[in-house]
């Protein structure tokens, strides 16, 4: 193989599986204490029977962070809010994270249909840019060392060289008779990717949302709800210098520790965070039950926690009751000081801010 230099496109990028040994005894000790804390966080997602509950909150705590690894940053205020309701103006960084959001739904959806693949995953980077996107064709955008304007790293080109490393990457995805552990495995097929950039732009967020989706194919999680990108952006430093000595050094064992280490805090992190969303709604319930009995109801208590805002038609919808009577039901709350009435433009919104403070705590 040729010496690397960051200015040359990689093409010399070896394939995976990596030729070293990497069930080494501190990944394979720091492997299964990954695996236990995801095992309990599987069977957290099941503490709330709502599954909506965690599907409309955490995955978009992952978009924000995910897109701010990218420097598209929103505040999870304007976040919520937006998710809610697109129609009125919003800031393009907002708009773009929600397009990631977005994406991560399509993809979890469509694994029930297929598994990951190359097509997969250039629907994914398609949604989240809003144009279609497939294998470059021209030369990847070199990366650059930020003090200093350096290139540090230049991607593989060539429409026929990236098509034969996505395929590698892809077998290796599917192959699962190896006997490598599955979270040994997303960290090299995570490099790999992000080694291979093969489009234009949105390789890392569609990176990151492959990692979920991967966890959800090898049935180690039910829904996307590992707040994996928050674990990242805290320690982009390190994953960056990481990912490069990967393919400067071979320092593959640094990297899988790196990456299994995120896994472990950002189950334990999820997982609480979990538990305050029930906890919460315990609460809420108890408090709506004592301070408005006529209105209370299960169903009412989980679209309140469908997401911070809630619009009087999202009631309608949901317990098919008049308008008039869903926003009396509304005001009822903001009277009893559960929720807050929040005027956009001629329409209303409810913010349920004690679930919002809870989301925004890190």
């Amino acid at each position: 193989m040729k010496k690397f230099a960051p200015e040359i496109p990689f093409n010399e990028l070896p394939t995976i599986p990596p030729s070293i040994d990497l069930e080494t005894p501190r990944i394979l000790k720091a492997c299964i204490e990954a695996n236990k804390e995801l095992a309990k966080l599987k069977i957290a997602e099941k503490l709330i029977p709502n599954q909506t509950v965690l599907i409309n909150s955490i995955p978009l705590l992952e978009s924000q962070a995910s897109s701010a690894i990218e420097n598209i940053v929103t505040t999870t205020d304007e976040l919520f809010e937006h998710a809610l309701d697109s129609s009125y103006l919003m800031s393009p960084a907002t708009k773009e994270t929600l397009q990631y959001r977005q994406a991560l739904h399509q993809g979890y959806t469509s694994l029930k249909e297929r598994p990951l693949s190359i097509s997969v995953i250039c629907n994914i980077c398609s949604t989240i840019r809003l144009i279609e996107t497939k294998v470059r064709k021209l030369p990847g955008t070199a990366l650059v060392n930020d003090s200093t304007g350096d290139k540090i790293y230049t991607p593989p080109d060539g429409e026929e060289r990236l098509r034969e490393l996505l395929t590698n990457w892809q077998d290796y995805v599917h192959q699962e008779s190896d006997g490598v552990d599955p979270l040994i495995k997303l960290a090299v097929q995570h490099y790999q990717f992000e080694a291979i950039h093969p489009f234009s732009d949105g390789n890392g967020r569609t990176g990151r949302i492959i990692n979920l989706l991967y966890l959800i194919q090898r049935g180690l999680l039910d829904t996307p709800i590992l707040y994996l990108s928050g674990y990242i952006i805290k320690n982009k430093t390190d994953y960056y210098r990481k990912l490069l000595q990967v393919t400067t050094d071979g320092a593959w064992v640094e990297w899988v520790l790196y990456f299994l280490d995120g896994i472990f805090e950002t189950s334990k992190w999820t997982m609480s965070k979990i538990f305050s969303i029930q906890e919460l709604m315990e609460e809420s319930s108890s408090f709506i039950k004592s301070k408005a009995p006529s209105i209370y109801s299960k169903e009412l208590i989980e679209l309140l926690f469908r997401q911070p805002y809630i619009r009087i038609q999202n009631l309608v919808e949901s317990s098919e009751v008049g308008r008039d009577t869903a926003s009396k039901r509304l005001k009822t709350l903001c009277n009893i000081g559960f929720l807050e009435e929040v005027k956009r433009g001629r329409d209303k919104l409810f913010l349920n801010h004690r679930f919002l403070s809870l989301l925004k705590k890190k």
